[in-house]
């Protein structure tokens, strides 16, 4: 597999990764009692963004490793995925 398409489906895996792993650990300034005049309620207190990227960086590669073994090594793509569809013969 190329060395591309390798990295363009990690890309991919990352981007859904970091919205799975943005709320984990997510304290507001509501749940802190420390509103920012002019900001809502719902606004993170205190934003961890390089805590955010290593962790979504850690899982992704862990998914991404599972995949390329899966597919690349065990021969796993979408053909093995069983095709359940009505017979309309």
């Amino acid at each position: 597999m190329p060395l591309f398409s390798l990295f363009a489906v990690y890309f991919i895996i990352w981007w859904v990764t970091l919205f799975a792993v943005l709320p984990f650990g997510l304290r507001t300034q509501a749940e802190e009692n420390e509103v920012v005049p002019g900001s809502v309620e719902s606004a993170p207190a205190r934003y961890r963004a390089g805590r955010v990227l290593l962790i979504t960086t850690l899982v992704a590669a862990v998914i991404h490793a599972a995949w390329y073994v899966l597919s690349v090594k065990f021969g796993y793509g979408l053909d093995a995925i069983p095709q359940f569809y009505p017979d309309f013969d």
